[in-house]
């Protein structure tokens, strides 16, 4: 018999649990590490049930066992469908088990379980959209250097080529290329030795600076158009029609986003919840569609 629902939201940077009762809002949270697929299955599973046991603890409740709980997993590369096997199979014994995309998580979370579009730029970008007759789609998400365009990453990218020039004399010294060498090194060995070793965290670091010489510099306000256009095309990708609400999530899509047209920008709502009740949601008609 299941008697607990667990939504948990797991990504690069750290996992987060919620814990509620078969009926009812959550009653408890936990925290713990990342448990992005792609650091390995194991110490994945070892980061969600850290979370899950403290968000037993923060509800006051001895945890019980996995058979008498159902777990919805939103996870970062779970679209990567070998890492998605071996985690469905390394279930530690829950009832049911759901493994979701973040951004799908993230999605249902943001629309309180209804139908919408949302786009996700922080470090990288991904669009999602949940059509009112049940289809879904991504756009975009195809990953750094490759793709996540208007992401902080490609923004961080676009800097770094523009200080690259800067000193081989193919563009002018600016404010934005000044500050990259400032961070990364102000010549071409450092800059080499810098980009050989930096990933797209790294990259993403350099994008604060393209915001804070805006003003400034002629190319960092180009930047910045160019990642709100790529933006408004992940927007229109997933719903041309316009007709659906749209979600602008992620430290840079929120920034951007008073930038849409205005027709886009009408369409924007605010996210009513997170990605870790977005997968206590889908677990939530997982177990109740199979009463």
């Amino acid at each position: 018999m299941i008697e607990y629902l667990i939504g948990v939201d797991g990504g690069g940077t750290g996992t987060r649990a919620l814990v509620s009762r078969r009926t009812g809002p959550a009653i408890g949270q936990g925290e713990a590490g990342p448990s992005a697929l792609g650091q390995g299955i194991a110490p994945a599973w070892e980061q969600i049930e850290l979370a899950v046991s403290r968000a037993f603890e923060s509800a006051g409740l001895a945890r019980p066992a996995p058979a008498q709980c159902a777990l919805g997993a939103g996870l970062s590369g779970i679209n990567n469908a070998p890492w998605r096997d071996e985690f469905l199979a390394r279930n530690p014994g829950y009832a049911r088990l759901l493994g979701e995309t973040d951004a799908f998580a993230m999605l249902v979370g943001a629309h309180d379980g209804r139908p919408g579009a949302l786009i996700a730029a922080g470090t990288g970008s991904i669009g999602e959209v949940w059509r009112p007759d049940g289809t879904r789609a991504s756009v975009g998400g195809w990953g750094f250097p490759v793709g996540d365009e208007g992401s902080g990453a490609w923004l961080g990218l676009g800097a770094m080529r523009l200080a690259q020039g800067a000193i081989d004399g193919r563009a002018q010294p600016g404010p934005l290329a000044r500050r990259v060498w400032a961070q990364c090194g102000g010549d071409a060995a450092s800059l080499l030795a810098w980009c050989g070793r930096a990933g797209q965290f790294a990259y993403a670091q350099l994008a604060p600076a393209v915001f804070e010489t805006e003003a400034s510099d002629l190319a960092s306000a180009g930047l910045l158009a160019r990642a709100v256009t790529e933006l408004e095309a992940l927007a229109h990708a997933l719903d041309p029609a316009g007709a659906l609400p749209l979600a602008v999530l992620g430290s840079i899509g929120q920034r951007l986003a008073p930038r849409f047209a205005p027709a886009l920008l009408a369409r924007c709502v605010p996210a009513v919840d997170g990605p870790a009740a977005g997968a206590l949601t889908l677990i939530r008609r997982e177990v109740e569609t199979d009463r």
